[in-house]
């Protein structure tokens, strides 16, 4: 049996704001630097992100502090 991938908390954050703002995780990805490939990765904790984090939270207008104690 298959179990099913979970979010981390700074991926259901991510997420969340990204359906607020209208955008798509490609587009976000794009924005960063990165594939969405990998920032799927991220998303789902099998990476870590550290160099994307700040730009994120940019792009997303999303408090840097927060999401850095989540992420």
């Amino acid at each position: 049996m298959q179990r099913k991938r979970k979010l981390t908390p700074f991926g259901v954050l991510v997420k969340k704001t990204l359906i607020e703002k209208g955008m798509t995780q490609v587009q976000l990805a794009e924005e960063v630097g990165t594939s969405n490939k990998y920032l799927n990765l991220i998303l789902y904790g099998d990476r870590s992100g550290e160099k994307y984090i700040s730009s994120i939270a940019n792009v997303l207008g999303l408090d840097l502090d927060s999401l850095k104690k989540i992420a």
